[in-house]
């Protein structure tokens, strides 16, 4: 969560796209890479949008850590939490009774305000909801044992909901000395008895030797999710991401959907993000060791360069109550690649049981009558 300790952030700002044409309130459309206005039509492109005009900075990640930020990397957001899953997102439009895109609970919204690092970038939607809903209905019907009337209820055209969902990157330039040692693989040779007769067979041995050196590697954007609100094997199942295609932060691309604030703190992300390092490292430690096999004793790595940046990556999510549970499915909002929840139908588990055994026993028969 955020540190209370923080400098004051920039002032709370309601961000709206009238249309130039009719006033009525524009959308970020993923499929034109414009903000669209449904109402009449009119089309307006993003000032800078694709061309990546303003370098996207990394932040220093020990200010960070210190809650000493500028005040202009700061922002306050108004948001609402599910009393259900505690996800934490943004409404606006004057909304103030919805349902919570994660988990399907109704929510009246009371609005507060939730201080948070900015984001530095954000990757645009690049698929519109019907694109999504066509990929996890191909998912769904993928699904041989989940039950029908779940395929139904989720083929009905309900709305997906847009979420930009947050994640830390961070950077880091990293020299590591280590001790180990090297193992090199060889036979001897021993007669042993097999079957009443005495035989030669090759056993392998190793050979430990002494090993000490030197690696470097510098980590670039090492992403770390910074929410709670889904499964980590659902978000980790929709990588990979095109973060080169990243564009520096403008909230015309938020036109039209939700952004959730992060629950993960930047010091927890971190830790995250050093363990992922660590293993990493040691991988590299074991190549420069070399040999038939490695051990490695100990590693002693030091860190230069610190930097993070929080990101959003965009998600379809669409959350159904079934029989009293919630299942929620989640799209990649480039690629299309799905993933989510899903019950078992009994029956249909049965039936394919029964043909099992009743294929297993005409095999069976069949094989005793030859």
């Amino acid at each position: 969560m955020p540190d209370p300790a923080a400098p004051s952030p920039a002032p709370l700002k309601e961000h709206r796209f009238p249309c130039d044409t009719c006033g009525s309130d524009l959308r970020f459309d993923p499929g034109a890479g414009l903000l669209m206005c449904d109402h009449c039509g009119n089309q307006q492109a993003i000032d800078g949008g694709g061309r990546h005009l303003n370098p996207m900075a990394e932040l220093d990640l020990s200010r960070g850590l210190a809650a000493d930020l500028p005040p202009e990397q700061m922002e306050e957001t108004r948001v609402t939490s599910c009393p259900n899953c505690a996800a934490e997102v943004e409404f606006h439009d004057g909304k103030h009774a919805t349902e919570c895109p994660f988990c399907a609970t109704p929510v009246v919204v009371d609005t507060g305000t939730h201080r948070q690092i900015k984001p530095r970038g954000v990757l645009p939607f690049a698929l519109d909801q019907d694109t999504a809903r066509g990929a996890m209905q191909d998912w769904l019907g993928r699904l041989w044992f989940a039950p029908n009337g779940l395929q139904q209820y989720a083929r009905k055209g309900r709305r997906m909901q847009g979420i930009y969902v947050p994640y830390w990157t961070y950077d880091a330039e990293t020299r590591s000395s280590y001790r180990g040692q090297r193992g090199t693989v060889y036979y001897v040779t021993r007669t042993v008895m097999r079957d009443g007769k005495r035989v030669s067979q090759q056993v392998p041995k190793v050979r430990w030797s002494p090993a000490s050196g030197r690696v470097q590697r510098f980590f670039d954007d090492v992403l770390v999710l910074a929410s709670t609100s889904l499964p980590k094997r659902f978000t980790d199942a929709l990588e990979p991401w095109d973060l080169s295609a990243l564009e520096p932060y403008r909230p015309e691309y938020l036109a039209g959907f939700r952004a959730e604030a992060y629950h993960v703190s930047l010091q927890d992300g971190f830790i995250e993000a050093r363990g992922y390092m660590d293993r990493i490292i040691q991988r590299d430690v074991k190549f420069d060791i070399g040999g038939d096999r490695q051990r490695v004793q100990h590693i002693d790595t030091q860190l230069s360069d610190l930097t993070f940046k929080h990101i959003l990556l965009p998600v379809w999510l669409a959350a159904y109550k079934y029989r009293g549970k919630t299942y929620r499915f989640v799209v990649n909002g480039r690629t299309g690649r799905v993933q989510g929840e899903r019950p078992y139908s009994a029956i249909k588990i049965t039936i394919a049981v029964v043909l099992g055994l009743i294929t297993a026993g005409v095999i069976g028969y069949l094989a005793a009558q030859q």
